[in-house]
Parts: C-alpha cells; sequence; structure tokens
C-alpha cells in the first residue's frame, strides 16, 4: 500500500457515480493491489485486469507490498483506474457469485497453481463472495421430520453463534445457555482500557457476515462487541439464548442417549435441561488467572484482574502496580500511565514484539471508499489475508533439528525473525539500554504469543512515572508489593494481568459421561479431544475452541470455528439421517489423532522452549495449539467418517 501520509484530505463521502477521476485515483492510493485487481476482474468479467506479470509473490513473509515493485504497483493503479472508470460508466454491480472456471484464474493470481488445485473449495467458502457455501445443504423437516431433537450449547460468544447460526438454517431446535447478560464472550469479559484485536478485522470476522466499514484495522473492544451483538440480532439468535444461566452440570444419560443439564441463575433459581447434543462454546480464555502471591488477600487497595477491570476504581494520582506483561497487560499499561502518578510494572518474562504501525490506526477514509464503492473488494481483501495466513509463519516457528545457530532461536528462519524483532527493540530503547537489557527475551520467537506494537511500549517504559520491574514478586503486603531482592515498592492499586487458566477446559462444570466417568477425572489435568470436538466415552458432546486448536502463527480463531460448526452439522445430519441415538470417536482414532498433534508440537518453537507459557497444561504437554496449517484443519473437518465414531442406535 502506497504511504498517504502527505496526500491532501478528500470528500471520501462521494459516491463512485458522482466522483472525479483525481479522487478515484486518490483512493486507489490506500488500495492492496492483489484483491483489489481480482475484485475489479470479478466485477467486469474481465481476465486482463489480472496479468501475470503483476502477481504477487508470496516467499516473502510480512512483506506488505508481496514482492510488487513502485513501477508494478503504479501500473496496477492504472488498470484499476481505468476498470473503475469503465464501472462508473456503465452502473454500479453488485458483488454476485463467480462461476469456478471463472474464479480459478483469479485465486491463481493471488497464488501458485498448487495452492489452488486442492483447496479452491475452501476459497470458495472463504471468499463468501455473493454466496454461503458453508451453510447446510439440508433441513431437518427434509431428514427427520418426525423425529424430537434438541440441540444445547453453552455460551453466546464467537463460537456458540455461529453454532447457533447453522443449526438455525439446518431447522433444528437449538438453545443457548450464557451466564453473561450478554452476547461477545470474551469481548463482553474484557472491557480493560486499550482492549483491542491483535488479528486484521477484516479476517477476524465470519465468513458469512463479513463486514466491509470496520473502522479500524484492528479494532477496539466495543468494535468488537457490537458487531456480535449485530451478528445476534441480524441472524434471529437472540431469541435463543437464555441469559444469566450457567450450567453446572451436565451428565449423560445411558438409557434415553439424552444430556441432563444442571442450571443455576445468580438469584439461586435452579432447573433441568435435555438435549440430544451439547456443544459446548466457552472457549480457553474465559477464567481469569490470578497467582497464589503470599499475602494477595491482605493488600488494603483494590486489586482486580484485567478481565474483570474494576471501573469504579479512579487511577488519576494513584500508585498503580501491573503484575504481568503479557498481551492484556501490554495494551491496557500504556493508558494506566497515562493516567496514574506511579506505575509499576512486574514483569516475569519479555515479550517479542511484533512492529505493527498502524495497530491503533483507523482505516483511512480512502481505503474505506474503495470497499464501499467496489463490488467485492472487502471480501477479496479479507481472502487476501486469509490465504497469506493458511501457512503463515509455520516455517519460522518450525525447529531445524541440524540447526546450530543462536541459542534463542530453532532454526535459521526462526533465528531470522529473531533478529528482526531484536532489531525493532534495539531502535525503540536505543537511548535507555538499561531497559533494552530487560525488554529482550531469551526464548525462541513465537514460544510464547508474540505482541503487537506501534511503539507504545518504548513509549510507556520510557516515561517518568513508569518503573519496570524483573525481580521476581515474592509477597503482596498491606502496602504495596515486595520481590524476592527485599524491597517493598507501594501500591494503591493492583491490577493482574496474569492472563487465564487456558487449560482447564470446560471448568468449572461437571460433565458426566458413559458409565458415570466424570470428564475432569478422565482427562487428569490433560485435556485432549479428537479434532479438538470430541472423546471417547462423552457420547454427542463436542467443543468449540477445544484442546490444541489454538493458532499462534497463523489464522484467525473464527475459521476454526466454522469448520469445526461444520463438522458438527455433519454429524447432526448422521444422526438425523440415520436414525442413530450417539455417536462418540473410537479410542483408537482419538489416540492417533493426539499422537499425531502431540509429534508435530514437538517440532515447533513452543514446544521445544522451557520458557513459561500458557500453550502448555499443568503436564508440561501442548494442550493448547495447532501445530499444521489452516487448510488441513479444513480438511478434516469436512465432513464426519462413520468409520472413525462408535454408533448406537436411538433409544425405542
Amino acid at each position: 500500500m502506497v504511504d498517504m501520509t502527505d496526500e491532501p484530505e478528500r470528500d471520501f463521502d462521494i459516491d463512485l457515480a458522482d466522483a472525479s477521476e483525481q479522487l478515484i485515483a486518490a483512493a486507489l492510493g490506500y488500495a492492496d493491489v492483489p484483491p483489489l485487481l481480482c475484485a475489479l476482474a470479478g466485477a467486469l468479467d474481465d481476465p486482463d485486469l489480472v496479468p501475470d506479470h503483476l502477481r504477487p509473490d508470496l516467499s516473502i513473509p510480512m512483506d506488505p507490498d508481496a514482492g510488487l515493485s513502485a513501477e508494478q504497483q503504479a501500473e496496477a493503479r492504472a488498470l484499476a483506474l481505468s476498470a473503475l472508470l469503465r464501472i462508473k460508466a456503465q452502473g454500479p454491480r453488485p458483488a454476485t457469485a463467480i462461476a469456478t472456471d471463472k474464479l480459478r484464474p483469479l485465486l491463481e493470481y493471488l497464488a501458485s497453481d498448487d495452492q489452488i488445485d486442492d483447496d479452491i473449495a475452501l476459497c470458495r467458502e472463504e471468499l463468501a463472495l455473493g454466496e454461503d457455501p458453508r451453510a447446510p445443504g439440508w433441513i431437518k423437516a427434509d431428514v427427520a421430520p418426525d423425529r424430537e431433537f434438541r440441540v444445547a450449547i453453552i455460551g453466546a460468544g464467537m463460537s456458540g453463534l455461529v453454532a447457533a447460526h447453522r443449526l438455525r438454517q439446518a431447522g433444528v431446535d437449538v438453545t443457548i445457555f450464557e451466564k453473561d447478560t450478554d452476547v461477545g464472550g470474551t469481548w463482553l469479559e474484557n472491557s480493560y482500557p486499550g482492549c483491542r484485536v491483535d488479528v486484521s478485522n477484516h479476517f477476524y470476522s465470519y465468513s458469512f457476515a463479513q463486514r466491509p466499514d470496520w473502522p479500524g484495522h484492528f479494532s477496539e473492544r466495543d468494535v468488537l462487541l457490537d458487531y456480535f451483538r449485530d451478528v445476534a440480532d441480524d441472524h434471529g439468535i437472540r431469541p435463543l439464548i437464555r441469559f444469566n444461566t450457567q450450567v453446572t452440570e451436565m451428565r449423560f444419560d445411558e438409557p434415553s442417549g439424552l444430556w441432563r443439564l444442571a442450571l443455576a441463575t445468580p438469584d439461586g433459581d435452579t432447573s433441568n435441561f435435555e438435549a440430544n447434543i451439547v456443544i459446548s462454546a466457552v472457549g480457553q480464555l474465559n477464567r481469569p488467572h490470578i497467582p497464589d502471591i503470599t499475602g494477595r488477600d491482605t493488600f488494603a487497595g483494590p486489586s482486580f484482574h484485567s478481565a474483570a477491570w474494576d471501573h469504579s476504581v479512579d487511577l488519576a494520582d494513584k500508585r498503580v502496580a501491573v503484575i504481568g506483561t503479557g498481551g492484556s497487560a501490554a495494551q491496557l499499561i500504556p493508558h494506566v500511565a497515562e493516567e496514574a502518578a506511579e506505575l509499576t510494572i512486574y514483569q516475569r518474562t519479555p515479550a517479542w514484539f511484533l512492529p505493527t504501525p498502524d495497530y491503533e490506526d483507523p482505516v483511512a477514509p480512502g481505503a474505506q471508499w474503495l470497499f464501499r464503492n467496489v463490488a467485492g473488494y472487502a471480501n477479496w481483501f479479507r481472502f487476501w489475508i486469509f490465504f497469506r495466513n493458511v501457512e503463515g509463519l509455520i516455517p519460522a516457528a518450525t525447529v531445524d533439528p541440524d540447526w546450530e545457530g543462536h541459542r534463542d532461536s530453532v532454526g535459521p528462519f526462526n533465528d531470522l525473525v529473531r533478529q528482526l524483532f531484536t532489531a525493532y527493540l534495539e531502535a525503540e530503547f536505543a537511548d535507555h539500554p538499561d531497559l533494552l537489557a530487560k525488554v529482550i527475551p531469551d526464548y525462541p520467537p513465537f514460544a510464547k504469543r508474540f505482541i503487537r506494537d506501534d511503539g507504545a511500549w518504548a513509549r510507556t517504559l520510557t516515561r517518568d512515572n513508569v518503573e519496570l520491574v524483573t525481580d521476581p514478586v515474592d509477597e503482596i503486603t498491606t502496602d504495596g508489593v515486595r520481590t524476592v531482592a527485599g524491597r517493598e515498592r507501594a501500591a494503591d492499586v493492583i491490577i493482574y494481568g496474569t492472563g487465564f487458566l487456558a487449560s482447564d477446559f470446560l471448568m468449572p462444570m461437571r460433565v458426566i459421561g458413559r458409565d458415570g466417568v466424570p470428564l475432569h477425572d478422565q482427562w487428569a489435568g490433560d485435556a485432549r479431544a479428537y479434532l479438538g470436538m470430541t472423546l471417547p466415552g462423552f457420547p454427542n458432546l463436542f467443543m468449540l475452541y477445544g484442546p490444541n486448536t489454538n493458532i499462534v502463527v497463523n489464522g484467525s480463531i473464527f475459521f476454526f470455528s466454522e469448520c469445526a460448526v461444520t463438522y458438527i452439522l455433519g454429524c447432526v445430519h448422521e444422526l438425523l439421517d440415520g436414525g442413530f441415538g450417539a455417536l462418540e470417536p473410537k479410542v483408537a482414532v482419538h489416540d492417533e489423532f493426539n499422537q499425531r498433534v502431540d509429534a508435530e508440537n514437538l517440532k515447533m518453537a513452543w514446544g521445544t522452549s522451557s520458557v513459561h507459557s500458557w500453550y502448555r497444561n499443568a503436564t508440561g504437554r501442548t494442550a493448547q495449539n495447532w501445530p499444521f496449517s489452516l487448510a488441513d484443519y479444513w480438511r478434516a473437518t469436512r465432513a464426519p467418517d462413520l468409520d472413525e465414531f462408535e454408533v448406537t442406535p436411538a433409544p425405542s
């Protein structure tokens, strides 16, 4: 994208029909060229708009220009200008689905032929241009009209909403139980200052509910929460939700083949619910972790976790201590520093920072104009981000067994990333060598979640009212925090930015499966599931964002949830069409899958590094992360294979 910082302000409120050639040319300066040309070629049915000599080069990681020279970009924008003038003369045209024979050349322009051959259906699903390819191709009234069949979903966050939407499309009776007062899940609960997404918004969204007018590249929490509310309202999901209702226990009843759910409300009311299938959509990052520090309960002032922000506490002129420097803490710390009289940051492990200059920037008016006036451009732009993330930086996180280079990297590509990230920190803290020594990690990039940064971290740590402490915390006292070196620093407020109990899947629910086996006893602190969704001994129980479905260097969790829901809908169809009562994966299938995942995770930076990370559970196993590509998960979840399941007939 061309730097337009010196471009004079223009009236981008004018639509294409009334726009001058100069205004169109100005807007094109904000375009991502490859997806724009695809959108125009599709709208005009003109393959000459995606010439081979202007094909992007995806072999250069994180290159915003995708290998296109300034001359190539200028030629591409001239092509786009000519195309937009043609559309202006002919009149506006809506975004419509493109036939496969005409879609393929556009996809091959963005990527190599071999990447497209196997995955053109995947491309069509993610592009979702004028169609909804992931919609169920069946409805219950046609498959099993007389069978009573109910699905219970636990959680109305990102995963719960897509599950309810697809089940509703299929005409299946569904009820959602949500412990909070509204939809949104983690985006409802996390309201700390600076809270925003770290995945590009155009990609961090549902394929069936794409939004062309995101106000920011990485939108704030309130924008995302409104998006989820709009999805729930626009797709008729809200009436299916029972808010302020927590599932405390679910138990599989073998004679009836039903799950019996025990429910509770904040005012003490209890009730029960029966369902043929239960889908847990409670996520991984929904239970705050507050470290068990000696004296924690003796602190005289207010203290709270970032995910339970106390908005009644005024931080102005206060001495504030923030414990932790992970993702949430790194977002809130700059805002706290501007308000507090003194801010002391207690860091256990420094993070690698990914330079993202536009992290807090709004989408430029010229770019918004293109999204609004070029039919399909928003879809192609989202797909462009998706396709560059199918594999993402997996090669950079992969261990080279022959690597003998830097001790804080796992291979030559990983070491190159380490050098780039280190150079960024060295430039940011060039005048502060004492801080630089504290902020450079001693572990390989991608062993922990990286943090996006637009310079805010260095600006904050170098403020006069901020101190970064790397001496470990030993005790919390009545008046502050004492470190192991024996120094106590006074505090009026303590904020815990210490993450979540990510490995405690489905807690604190009590889950009882076949033969009365408690799920948490079976897991024994080491949660596993087939495809991250289902497991032996617990028929018709599915999880979204379950074990080993977190992603580190590629993709968006929206994609995983949509794939998983497609698979679950396939299981529902099999149960209804075959007249079955329940299904559960065979033990051998479940175990073999987890062996492959474990083996591959041990080949990744996060699986071999000894650095503390939420990617690992109490046993030391990587229970969170998916080590393969996005396309691998898509292929594995396209449809269930009944040969992999133990299937039981429906009770008479």
